[in-house]
């Protein structure tokens, strides 16, 4: 009897699609504006004779309600149920703000609608958003009805909550035999995939975006670790690892910074007089080697660090010392819900609508006119293109199936589509461990229902209780981490 008060009590407060909901929200409170602040800046490669410098900005975002242009030009308010009707979408305006400077003066400055989102039914943005039952009805909507979807030319949308390996995690897994270390480097639009190994030669190798087995040790020593006391003690200041000797000794002659930055260049094949190739190569290293931790020179000592803790597990893991990772526990995963999977489209599409808008001013520019940035703005390249990935399921990076059409057969059925999880994982191969229920699957996913034949174990569904924690504020946790007595001091 308690039971069952218990959890009337919970859903009386909670809504089975609450994470998602939450997660939209963050997404238009605070995910738009950090893309935008990745890419404030736009500079047309053609200006005029007569200007130095041009430069258009991007300021502050905010999106509105939901609302139809009827044929007229007048704008009011749309509710969901007049969408489903019409056939129309359920979108708000983006209103971006954007600034031109001629020479470092400002020359307009203005507030333009650059496109439309879907909002999502019952979020913090939506009409429906606090209305009572009596309201919801009068609406002409179900008042039980957990929102959670979108609508998309009058069709219900989910978009499927997909999940993936987390990010930043350094895993060390057996393969027949031999070990290999993966880290995926995630910072906003970078995930750069990093591998270790080590060869039969006994020597320590990493792999990066265009730097293929590289010797761990040069890419230390290009980092600015380079004494061979530096880098032991940034291994371990417990014990000598005898690995590393050898390793060492084997590059014993790269004796400088630059003479480590050198060997990478040749190595990977950058073949431009030696200044060059010295700055191309330490661009490389400081954009796509761990990104996550800052994409600057002044982070290459952190780098260095990491690079070193990681190396320090891979040996202890291939030593018997530490257990390897198995990446099929729930702690190794992270659940990308509509939030983050449509900040991924939004970024790939506002750099579109950028390069768009200075493709258009460019090619005005070469008919000798300075054109105001209000009048080259498409607003209708941003809105179709989010609507046809919407509409097609077609998201960025080839995967297919991100968003669906909604399944109404029953209000069960409703409520598995808006809880289902689905994983990368292709359909038609093994991954027996992929598919098998783990034990970190308990209290998180239902132990029962997934579907029968390719799709089996793929294709799951969140429990009933189940409720997703949002990524928090970074600084904030570090913070929390700190007065429980960590101590960052290396």
């Amino acid at each position: 009897m308690n039971r069952s008060i218990l959890i009337k009590k919970y859903f009386e407060e909670k809504k089975f699609v609450e994470s998602n909901i939450q997660s939209f929200n963050n997404l238009i409170s605070r995910g738009l504006q950090e893309v935008i602040e990745e890419n404030k800046e736009a500079e047309p490669a053609i200006i005029p004779h007569n200007i130095e410098k041009f430069k258009i900005r991007f300021g502050r975002m905010t999106v509105g309600k939901p609302e139809i242009t009827e044929a007229d030009g007048s704008k009011r308010p749309i509710y969901p149920m007049e969408a489903r009707l019409r056939k129309i979408s359920y979108s708000a305006p983006i209103n971006l703000e954007i600034s031109t400077y001629i020479n470092d003066v400002q020359r307009e400055n203005f507030i333009a609608e650059v496109g439309k989102i879907p909002i999502m039914l019952r979020s913090k943005y939506c009409h429906l958003h606090g209305l009572s039952n009596e309201d919801l009805i009068k609406k002409g909507e179900d008042s039980t009805d957990p929102g959670g979807y979108f609508i998309i030319n009058g069709t219900e949308k989910v978009i499927v909550t997909v999940e993936d390996l987390a990010g930043n995690n350094f895993m060390v897994e057996e393969n027949a035999g031999s070990f290999n270390g993966r880290f995926f480097a995630t910072k906003g639009s970078y995930k750069i995939p990093h591998t270790f190994e080590m060869k039969k030669d006994g020597i320590y190798y990493m792999t990066f975006t265009r730097v293929k087995s590289m010797p761990i040790i040069v890419v230390l020593k290009a980092l600015g670790l380079v004494k061979d006391e530096e880098i032991m003690k940034a291994i371990s200041t417990e014990k000598n690892y005898e690995e590393i000797i050898l390793n060492l000794f084997e590059f014993v002659d790269i004796k400088t910074q630059d003479d480590a930055i050198d060997y990478i260049a040749k190595r990977i094949g950058v073949a431009q007089a030696r200044d060059v190739r010295m700055d191309r190569t330490k661009e490389i290293i400081d954009k796509y080697l761990l990104p996550n931790i800052g994409i600057d020179s002044s982070t290459r000592h952190v780098k260095a660090q990491n690079v070193c803790k990681m190396l320090k597990k891979f040996i202890d893991v291939s030593n018997g010392n530490r257990p390897v990772d198995d990446k099929d526990h729930y702690m190794n995963k992270r659940l990308r819900m509509s939030g983050d999977l449509l900040i991924d489209l939004f970024r790939v599409n506002f750099k579109i609508l950028v390069g768009d808008i200075l493709y258009n001013f460019q090619r005005i520019i070469k008919r000798g006119k300075l054109p105001s940035i209000r009048v080259i703005i498409r607003g209708k390249l941003l809105t179709s293109r989010l609507y046809s990935s919407m509409a097609t399921g077609e998201w960025v990076g080839g995967r297919q199936g991100i968003s669906q059409r909604m399944s109404r057969t029953n209000f069960l059925d409703m409520i598995s589509h808006l809880q289902r999880v689905v994983s990368p994982l292709s359909t038609s191969q093994e991954n027996f461990a992929a598919r098998a229920l783990h034990c970190t699957h308990i209290g998180r996913l239902c132990p029962i229902e997934t579907p029968e034949g390719t799709n089996i174990g793929l294709r799951k569904n969140l429990a009933m209780l189940c409720s997703i924690s949002q990524s928090t504020d970074e600084e904030k946790l570090l913070e929390q981490i700190k007065n429980l007595g960590l101590n960052l001091s290396v």
